[in-house]
């Protein structure tokens, strides 16, 4: 125990590949005394996995369970409450460890401040004890890597958007795309394949499962079957713009 007030740290982790991790979260990880990370229920958690062996023998982990992940549609307000409920419980723990003068390292996976669960501890933690964030390598920036073809090129535009949005949404920020990042495929594959037609973007599209981790695929879009895609699934489409 440390004297004073310790230090929340969000450490990212990248996009799985250990050997991607920066300098600084190395560091971290290896001298925690108490390390906190995201998992559902009765799975380690990929951000555990990523650091496996990494951890020293006397560390507490401090395993966070999420209460609901698909079961409920992200439509239905019993979602956010529940969540919120959740992250309020997560955030009086690391509080209380902080106030008590422990450090606590809450692992990330990819970037903290990138559509990550990380984000919502930080917006309730931020005005009571210090809080820090280790930036890291994306998963969509080890997607476009996968590819083996550069992401942008002069002036395009990049757009990131989420499968999870409705068919006309997806459709109308893919028309005004020149790069194009989608995010959360999972069971929207079919919807998103439907907007990219729409966009006229189908054709270009290629989807990436596991970027930089064990089981990496990079597979033309039109060669896709319908269905789910894995958690660990980005569809890319690479801008063509202005070169010397």
């Amino acid at each position: 125990m440390t004297s004073g007030i310790g230090t929340i740290h969000g450490v990212g982790l990248g996009p799985g590949d250990p050997d991607l991790m920066s300098v600084r979260a190395d560091r971290l990880v290896r001298s925690a005394r108490n390390v906190a990370f995201f998992r559902k229920a009765g799975r380690p958690g990929r951000a555990r996995t990523i650091i496996q062996g990494m951890l020293s023998e006397d560390v507490r982990e401090i395993a966070m369970e999420y209460p609901v992940t698909t079961e409920i549609p992200l439509a239905d307000p019993r979602y956010n409450a529940c969540l919120s409920s959740f992250y309020a419980a997560q955030t009086e723990r690391l509080r209380a460890l902080a106030e008590s003068g422990e450090d606590v390292v809450v692992l990330c996976e990819g970037d903290p401040f990138f559509y990550g669960s990380f984000m919502h501890l930080h917006d309730r933690l931020m005005d009571h004890v210090p809080v820090e964030v280790v930036p890291a390598i994306t998963g969509m920036s080890a997607a476009w890597t996968a590819t083996g073809r550069p992401m942008t090129w002069g002036d395009d535009v990049l757009s990131i958007v989420m499968g999870t949005l409705p068919e006309a949404e997806l459709a109308r920020a893919m028309l005004n795309a020149d790069a194009l990042v989608v995010m959360k495929v999972g069971r929207n594959l079919p919807k998103i394949r439907s907007a990219l037609a729409q966009a006229g973007r189908a054709d270009r599209a290629v989807l990436v499962q596991y970027a930089s981790m064990e089981g990496q695929k990079v597979t033309p879009l039109t060669a896709v079957e319908d269905g789910p895609a894995p958690y660990f699934s980005i569809v890319i489409v690479h801008g063509e713009g202005r070169r010397p």
